[in-house]
């Protein structure tokens, strides 16, 4: 891993950067206002909330490793469950944990001021479909076009050579939350765009394994399948890759890292 020095962006000149004391010109790498991304993720998170403390149970372990990380250079590695859900918990923590929460949700006071350096990765498909969607979208969504699936079916299509160059200008600023496997599918293999992602950009790697997202949600993870449900959501140490790794060896990390090697019943 490497230290990046954090980055700011501003609306302002440089020289009238210092004179905005409370950040209300301050914007991210792609030119989006972090006041109104902030402003998207309090009324997210309040329309959301009772979803996983009240209608559901939330279990939180391991906000301890998230306590001392750097405000940037974060990259955030797990297992899918559902669209959207999963997504919403994460931004509810990384937000309760600015204001020095440790593993819990309660009381909702961190939604006074959320976290707006925080980034996910999405396909494009999935945040263009519905007014829903692209307002979660402008919360921090980095969009990209997957080359191996489209509209839930196997295709075949060039790369998006954007998708790194997003995430890197994402990791320069923030947090950034991604799925490696691209997928909701359980056991599905952890797609190799990842190990190049960490091999050239050395950003600290946290693997969080979640549960009970599928069982609760449905897909999109919008509307509710199975209430009383607990979800679980584990914060792993930090993952450590050394200079002789190569991208095959990264891959199988994060996959037994996030408790996805295929169990032989899967096989």
């Amino acid at each position: 891993m490497k230290y990046i020095k954090p980055t700011k962006f501003s609306y302002l000149p440089n020289f009238l950067m210092p004179l905005d004391i409370l950040g209300l010109f301050e914007c991210d790498p792609f030119g989006n206002s972090l006041v109104i991304r902030r402003m998207i993720i309090a009324l997210v998170g309040w329309l959301t909330y009772a979803r996983y403390t009240v209608v559901n149970r939330i279990q939180i372990q391991g906000t301890e490793n998230l306590e001392n990380l750097p405000i940037n250079n974060v990259l955030f590695l797990s297992n899918h469950q559902t669209y959207f859900a999963d997504v919403i918990a994460f931004f509810h923590i990384f937000c309760a944990v600015k204001w020095g929460f440790q593993n819990t949700l309660l009381p909702p006071v961190y939604l006074l001021g959320p976290r707006a350096r925080q980034y996910y990765v999405a396909a494009s498909e999935t945040m263009s479909k519905g007014i829903v969607p692209r307002v979660f979208a402008a919360g921090g969504a980095l969009t990209i076009e997957r080359s191996w699936r489209a509209e839930g079916r196997e295709v075949q299509r060039a790369v998006d050579n954007t998708a790194n160059e997003k995430i890197a200008k994402a990791l320069a600023h923030g947090w950034v939350v991604s799925f490696p496997q691209g997928t909701t599918t359980p056991y599905a293999p952890v797609r190799k765009g990842t190990g190049h992602l960490i091999k050239n950009n050395e950003p600290i790697v946290v693997p969080v394994v979640i549960n009970g997202f599928r069982r609760a949600f449905d897909k999109k993870g919008l509307r509710f399948k199975k209430r009383n449900t607990l979800l679980t959501v584990q914060f792993k140490a930090p993952l450590h890759f050394g200079p002789d790794d190569s991208i095959d060896d990264i891959v199988a990390k994060v996959r037994h890292a996030i408790e996805q090697d295929a169990p032989e019943w899967a096989q």
